[in-house]
């Protein structure tokens, strides 16, 4: 014995979708069965008729059917082109995130570049040109060389000034020793006059 929610879920499963497929094609071979036992013509005709609307129903419940099984099988192919596209769109997602990823990272490296380009730039800019460097070179060089000039004509006079105080040296040596032994004639006569004076006195 089945409890009556058995008994529904039962006839739902049979029945589809619920329509009353399962009813009408009951009501029509009972439909079927009084139309073979009809007594009189009225209620053989009446019987008929009945079929014909029972199968009516049926024939417009399979075209409802058909329809609704055309219907899916086109939602079908339109959930299976959308999949695709779906697809399609992720994977030309995925191209244009790794391209991103790339334009990313060489967009990274350019500022990096014009980052160092600037601090060079920045350095350069607290230096003087080269024209102005060569410039200072040459004047700093023509400086050097009268620098250099001005040193040879001091060594010069230097030298000069040296062999003039060797020579004023060696004349006063000479000086020096013209009065010694001009000292030692005077101390040799002075001597002389004194014994002469004294054997004078004897």
């Amino acid at each position: 014995s089945f409890s009556s929610d058995e008994v529904i879920r039962k006839r739902l499963l049979i029945d589809g979708d619920g329509a009353g497929d399962d009813r009408r094609i009951n009501l029509l071979v009972k439909s079927f069965i009084k139309w073979c036992n009809s007594g009189s013509q009225e209620e053989g005709y009446s019987q008929y008729q009945r079929m014909l609307s029972t199968l009516s129903q049926c024939e417009f419940s399979m075209g409802k059917t058909l329809l609704v099984y055309d219907m899916n099988l086109r939602e079908m192919e339109n959930y299976e082109k959308i999949y695709k596209d779906i697809e399609t769109s992720i994977a030309a997602a995925h191209e244009k995130i790794s391209e991103c990823k790339k334009q990313i990272l060489q967009a990274k490296r350019i500022r990096k570049n014009r980052q160092e380009y600037d601090a060079l730039a920045k350095v350069i800019q607290h230096h003087p040109d080269r024209h102005e460097t060569l410039k200072q070179l040459e004047a700093l060089g023509k400086e050097l060389q009268n620098l250099s000039h001005i040193k040879e004509n001091v060594e010069d006079k230097l030298e000069l000034r040296r062999k003039q105080f060797h020579v004023l040296l060696s004349t006063i040596h000479e000086l020096q020793q013209t009065l010694e032994n001009d000292e030692k004639l005077s101390e040799a006569e002075e001597s002389q006059e004194t014994q002469m004076e004294a054997e004078a006195k004897q």
